[in-house]
């Protein structure tokens, strides 16, 4: 499986770096300015309209230098190319990972099991354009003959985090005169606040469920379709005119009442956490337009491109993906911090948390051994300048490592005064504090008195990537998302794991599966779980009864 590459902790370029990382470790990044004045200007790359800095981190040219041999010696290059070919490198579903294709311009080539897989992309494409358009001009009536005003999309996973953030970040763009909105949590709040004030003839619900049977996006459907009939009239004929289906399964999204003329299918090629520029993202579609969804999926080609094609010392991806390693992996971070200096992206640390730690949260490599050494870091973040009034703290002075992605972006949407110089200028602050802090001696020199001085005084040497684009647009929400995308393939390919399947999510969902029937039985179950299990299931239902 892994073309004969040796374990990772056993190639060259890792050996290599575990010594090079003990002569440099101590090494302050204020020394490393100091000693090269363009430093600021050198370790930068830019592409397809992203700009990168990276030189605020714990590197010198030799570090890189053993990071791209490393990348070399894990087979990037040769991973890269057979993701693009189509070639099934998710091993344990013997799937191909083809997101790419879904991005892929009309008139393009990706092979798999034989059929270029392009054409069918764009069919589906064209048809939720069509019904894109037929929503929003009010050409589609629901079944009173109103017009659609409120759309709900009900998923879970990569079926609600993507669209959910990519209808927050491209609000600017969005139809206003109606409302979306998106349900996943089996908590029957999540449903009854998101319907609470809508009207049941406006508004359409789209099911985004591969199979049609997920537990929690089936259960929230039943209860919209219970909902939506209660406020129609009872006429299941209705349910054609007010739900539409994200799936595979036309049997059961007919048996439901979804007529399946309004099914927009996806492959099994299609990860739930790499989808959302699949027909799961319709909501996305009806909420910013077709040319919108379009103008985002060049964004993502863009950088599919720059990644399939631009050498590993000035390939964004690559430089992201073997900057976390080297923190992961031998500073012993585990966390990274994801910092959008922007509003509209205050959902994208959530979606990104799905895609590396369901990505890379793997114990075992391609082969099935053990892993030598960790893998996926933690992601979280919040938007700045929130984030500088709450755990900013701990990144500055704690005790704990960790690395800091800051986005922003040159122009904002929304220009009011000063706003967007002053966001700015904390990123730009914020890095620069990280890096080189504050010593004892600058702090006594303002008149500390000798025993503020520990507490005033900032350390410094903390490491951030600062990634900056010109405009929030459609485009740069795609090129952003997939830079991100293709950092963790990096990351997998580096630790010889699979990044697209996710068997960690499975053994909960039976689980619970087995538990529902023990909490709704009539009779008592016969309970078979562990000590504690049995007891809460016990007391649960003893605290029902009195309720």
């Amino acid at each position: 499986m892994t073309g004969g590459i040796a374990p990772l902790t056993a190639r060259p370029a890792w050996k290599a770096l575990g010594a090079h990382f003990g002569e440099i470790r101590g090494l302050h990044l204020r020394k490393l300015f100091a000693d090269d004045s363009k430093r600021g200007e050198r370790m930068t790359a830019e592409a397809v309209g992203v700009y990168l800095d990276y030189s605020k981190h714990r590197i010198t040219d030799e570090t890189l230098t053993l990071l791209r041999q490393l990348a070399e010696e894990s087979g990037l290059r040769q991973r890269i190319d057979a993701m693009f070919r189509g070639e099934k490198i998710n091993v344990t579903e013997n799937r191909a990972a083809l997101h790419v294709a879904l991005r892929a311009p009309r008139g393009a080539a990706i092979v798999v099991d034989g059929e270029n897989v392009v054409p069918q992309v764009h069919a589906v494409l064209d048809k939720m354009g069509e019904f894109s358009d037929r929503v929003r001009s009010g050409a589609w009536k629901g079944h009173t003959g109103k017009r659609i005003r409120n759309v709900i999309n009900i998923g879970i996973g990569g079926s609600d985090l993507g669209p959910v953030m990519a209808y927050e970040a491209l609000k600017y763009y969005s139809e206003r005169s109606m409302t979306f909105r998106f349900v996943s949590n089996v908590d029957g709040t999540d449903f009854v606040e998101a319907v609470r004030d809508l009207d049941p003839a406006e508004t359409l619900f789209i099911i985004s469920s591969k199979t049609f049977t997920t537990l929690e996006t089936m259960t929230n459907a039943r209860s919209a379709r219970e909902w939506a009939l209660k406020g129609l009239g009872g006429d299941v004929k209705a349910v054609a005119k007010h739900f539409v289906a994200v799936s595979t399964n036309a049997a059961k999204v007919s048996e439901f009442g979804i007529d399946t003329a309004n099914m927009f299918g996806f492959w099994d090629w299609v990860g739930g956490r790499y989808s959302m520029d699949s027909a799961i993202g319709l909501s996305t579609m009806l909420a910013v337009g077709l040319d919108n969804f379009r103008a985002m999926l060049d964004g993502f080609h863009q950088v599919d491109e720059h990644f399939r094609t631009a050498p590993f010392e000035r390939n964004l991806p690559v430089l992201l993906g073997l900057l976390s390693v080297w923190y992961n992996d031998f500073f012993g971070a585990q966390t990274v911090a994801v910092l959008p200096y922007e509003q509209y992206l205050k959902r994208f640390p959530a979606y990104l948390q799905q895609l590396t730690m369901e990505s890379n949260g793997k114990h075992v490599t391609l082969d099935g051994d053990q892993v030598s050494c960790d893998t996926s870091p933690i992601y979280w973040g919040e938007p700045g300048t929130n984030g500088q009034h709450s755990f900013y703290q701990l990144i500055h002075q704690g005790t704990r490592l960790i690395p800091c992605d800051f986005i922003a972006f040159v122009e904002t949407l929304n220009p009011i005064g000063q706003h967007h110089d002053m966001l700015i200028a904390n990123v730009f602050a914020q890095g620069e504090a990280l890096a080189f802090g504050k010593t004892s001696e600058e702090v006594k020199a303002e008149g500390s008195p000798d025993w503020l001085v520990p507490h005033r005084t900032f350390e410094g040497n903390r490491p951030s990537n600062t990634i900056l684009l010109r405009r929030l647009t459609p485009a740069a929400l795609g090129r952003l998302i997939a830079l991100y995308e293709h950092t963790v393939f990096t990351q997998g390919v580096i630790w010889n794991i699979d990044s697209f399947d996710q068997w960690g999510v499975e053994l909960g969902k039976v689980l619970a599966q087995r538990i529902v029937p023990e909490l709704e039985s009539k009779a008592e179950p016969k309970l078979a779980h562990d000590s504690s299990t049995n007891n809460l299931i016990t007391y649960y239902r003893k605290s029902k009864e009195t309720a």
